[in-house]
């Protein structure tokens, strides 16, 4: 069935709960797509009007993608933990990893 390709076990076996995680996991990963092609769109334009409307939009894409990731890291704890240790931190990004790894 299209449009419900993000459940990998039968959906009326889910929860509404686990159902809505799929659907926020699938919404991120179309923000994270449109923000891809509005910097792919971004990079060849040469008119600076139409470069400025496609950063305005992809601005938009940015939000919602922070917007789902926050909904997401609620709703799983472990996830905001290790995004806390890795995310927006100085040095390393695979160190900062594997440090966090390490403190297990």
């Amino acid at each position: 069935m299209a449009g419900f390709d993000q459940y990998h076990e039968p959906p009326e076996e889910l929860s509404e709960e686990i159902r809505n995680f799929a659907r926020i996991i699938a919404s991120l990963v179309e923000e994270a797509e449109a923000i891809n092609w509005y910097q792919q769109r971004i990079a060849v334009t040469k008119d600076p009007e139409a470069r400025k409307i496609m950063e305005h939009a992809q601005e938009e894409e940015f939000e919602h993608f922070a917007i789902d990731l926050e909904w997401l890291t609620r709703k799983l704890p472990k996830w905001r933990e290790v995004l806390k240790a890795i995310l927006f931190q100085e040095g390393d990004i695979v160190e900062n990893a594997e440090k966090w790894e390490e403190s297990k």
